[in-house]
């Protein structure tokens, strides 16, 4: 791994306080934040995992040893080595936290239904249970209790959205020395002061924004319980060679980061029992309701996830929970159940006990059987599908909630008819529209879907093939997937390589600007048609749409991309998360390569890598202190704090310390809107 400031003992800036303006002008641009009071969960959790997957794992990829980063030393060896190893990673990681750890953005873990169920048992109160399930965390990873930070406030579920500014002064006094002259941070290590004002928080039950937050989840644990390590050194050892039994192996690839993959995994735990056993829609009865899970099926009644559930809080001022929910918008939209699909695939990925499937990595074996979480019943896991049982366990809840998405996208949300996906469904009568960003990212979740259930890599091992189960719902994803690329390909994409916005009931394209967000989203459903089926015209056509972008939306003067095809440059999270993506698919499968007859400058690795930083330097940063969609940074990225300076930004870069970065308080670590225009 990288050098890093070390992740309990973090160190982030000054106490002073900066005034940071919401708008500036450089050269023939300006900039200006937007949304500035208004965190949107869903957005900001969807770019953030494509920043993850566009960090890390995309540079060691492209052969960056990790070990010579250092988080101090900014832009070093190369800025987009920096950019990649450094920023866009633990960006993406902060934010996580932040809604999941930090702010009190949802109800209170202390609630969730495995929680509460074995409390009722032992005759304590759930907060004692909660407390003791990390306890256990703590020692079945090496660790002692005494890491734990203090005053955490983990989520059950999460809100829609909030107000990013912090309800109170960020305490940033001196907890303890830390290195090169650094210190920690009392809030570094006690979560109190980080709390986001509750009167302010949009207090609806999203699925795209409790499946957003799922997404990072997922992914985080899936990366940090990948592995083993030694309890003794605390160094990582490869899963297939470990002994599980062996009294001096831990579960995670070290004891920090297997510590906070357990403490995630709880949290989708309890998400998944909160959602499948009462965040169903009943389309008859007009009322919440259980899901169906495995045994459900479309044609006798419909049963999805709703737009909108209103959230009547229990008035519990440490624990909050819920009192009441009411469905206030009972439509099914693609954008919501593609993001609960792919988070779903990709803890099916970690959780999967099934006997069939021969590429189970040991170490995620090794955390679900029995403990620290609970294994499956046999029957669940077996050949059979008839003898399936109901269940809590963390395997057949995601398997419930997964495989019921998926039927409803391919009952509500498919037109078998016209080979497209549809953006909407009011549980009566389907809408035939689509949206293509939509429908591209629907094509990513369909193929994580597909690589789930038939066993196949998920996670950043997403790309890496191996001898599926060939499942019978595993070939209707790889078909909704091959029809919906080919509709594309014949329907949405323009003469000049654009592709349109969406199109209409009928499958004719919409005529309306081509928009940035719409080419990611081509980009990403043309790319997951390719590597689902290997068929190259896919490939084709995302080199075609990416080279056009490239050429009409591409601002040589903004040093960044233009938002549509008029010259606006709105960035909100979802387009800024789809360029991340766009980036990192055109380096790690639309570059040039030499079999390519065509080869475009455009899809130069140099040239997407100068892309890359340009977008990443204008856009998320900012080309001057405040300016950037990324409203605040931690220690990861190499903000410390060091005793006498006072400057709120000891690093010297662009994004200001948490305390920092706006209003009384500080703002937390997120995404904001962001609006570029000419003078």
């Amino acid at each position: 791994m990288a050098k890093r400031w070390g992740r309990r003992a973090g160190l982030a800036g000054a106490a002073g306080m900066l005034a940071i303006s919401v708008g500036c002008s450089g050269g023939d641009k300006e900039w200006k934040v937007s949304d500035e009071n208004s965190f949107d969960t869903a957005g900001n959790m969807m770019a953030y995992a494509e920043f993850e997957l566009s960090g890390e794992p995309l540079a060691e990829s492209l052969g960056l040893d990790l070990d010579v980063l250092d988080a101090g030393e900014i832009d070093k060896p190369t800025a987009f080595d920096y950019i990649a190893g450094i920023e866009s990673y633990e960006y993406s990681e902060e934010a996580m936290y932040e809604v999941v750890e930090k702010s009190g953005l949802g109800l209170h873990l202390a609630n969730g239904p495995a929680i509460k169920a074995s409390a009722e048992t032992k005759g304590i109160t759930p907060n004692e249970q909660l407390a003791a399930r990390y306890t256990m965390f703590a020692e079945s990873v090496g660790s002692s209790p005494d890491d734990i930070q203090r005053n955490m406030y983990p989520t059950m579920i999460e809100y829609a959205g909030g107000d990013p500014h912090y309800a109170q002064p960020v305490d940033t006094k001196k907890f303890a020395d830390g290195e090169d002259g650094a210190y920690v941070p009392n809030y570094q290590v006690d979560f109190a002061s980080l709390r986001w004002d509750r009167a302010k928080m949009n207090k609806t039950l999203v699925p795209a924004a409790y499946g957003g937050t799922m997404l990072k989840q997922a992914l985080w644990a899936g990366d940090f319980l990948g592995g083993f390590h030694s309890r003794d050194k605390d160094e990582e050892l490869d899963a297939a060679e470990a002994d599980a039994k062996d009294p001096n192996v831990a579960l995670g690839v070290s004891s920090a980061d297997g510590l906070q993959g357990l403490f995630l995994v709880e949290g989708i735990w309890n998400k998944l029992l909160t959602v499948r056993d009462g965040l169903f829609y009943d389309a008859k009865t007009g009322k919440l309701a259980a899901g169906a899970g495995a045994k459900y099926d479309p044609a006798q009644g419909l049963s999805y996830l709703p737009h909108a559930i209103a959230v009547t809080e229990d008035g519990n001022a440490d624990f909050p929970g819920a009192a009441s929910y009411q469905v206030t918008d009972a439509r099914s939209l693609l954008s919501d159940q593609w993001l609960m699909l792919w988070p779903t695939a990709e803890f099916y990925g970690t959780t999967d006990q099934r006997t069939a499937n021969p590429n189970r990595n040991p170490a995620f074996a090794a955390v679900f059987d029995g403990s620290p979480f609970k294994a499956a019943p046999a029957q669940n896991i077996d050949a059979d599908e008839t003898n399936d049982i109901a269940s809590d366990d963390p395997y057949t809840a995601d398997r419930d909630v997964m495989t019921q998405v998926y039927r409803n996208i391919r009952a509500m949300h498919w037109n078998e008819a016209g080979g497209w996906l549809t953006s909407e469904h009011d549980g009566k009568t389907q809408k035939l529209a689509g949206d293509t960003f939509d429908a591209g990212y629907t094509m990513e979740a369909l193929r994580m879907f597909e690589r789930a259930v038939d066993g196949l890599p998920v996670g950043y091992a997403n790309g890496e093939g191996a001898d599926g189960l060939h499942t019978e719902e595993g070939k209707q994803a790889l078909d909704m997937i091959a029809k919906q690329g080919d509709f594309l390909i014949q329907h949405a994409i323009r003469e000049d390589g654009l592709a349109a916005n969406g199109w209409d009931a009928e499958g004719k394209a919409l005529v309306t600007a081509p928009t940035l967000r719409a080419q990611t989203g081509a980009i990403r459903g043309l790319t997951a048609a390719y590597l689902a089926t290997q068929d190259a015209k896919y490939r084709d056509a995302a080199r075609k749409v990416y080279a056009a972008t490239d050429k009409l939306l591409w601002s040589k003067s903004w040093n960044t991309y233009k938002t549509d095809l008029d010259g606006s440059g709105q960035y909100d999270a979802y387009t800024a998360g789809g360029v991340s993506a766009m980036l990192r698919l055109g380096l790690s499968n639309l570059r040039n390569e030499d079999a390519d007859a065509d080869k475009p400058a455009a899809l130069d690795r140099k040239t997407i890598q100068a892309r890359y930083v340009g977008f990443y330097r204008t856009i998320v940063n900012g080309t001057k202190l405040g300016h950037g969609m990324q409203a605040s940074e931690f220690w990861d990225t190499g903000d410390r704090y060091v005793e006498g300076d006072d400057s709120g930004n000891t690093d010297k870069d662009t994004v200001p310390q948490v305390q920092a970065a706006g209003g009384a308080n500080g703002v937390a670590p997120i995404l904001r809107g962001l609006e570029v225009s000419k003078r």
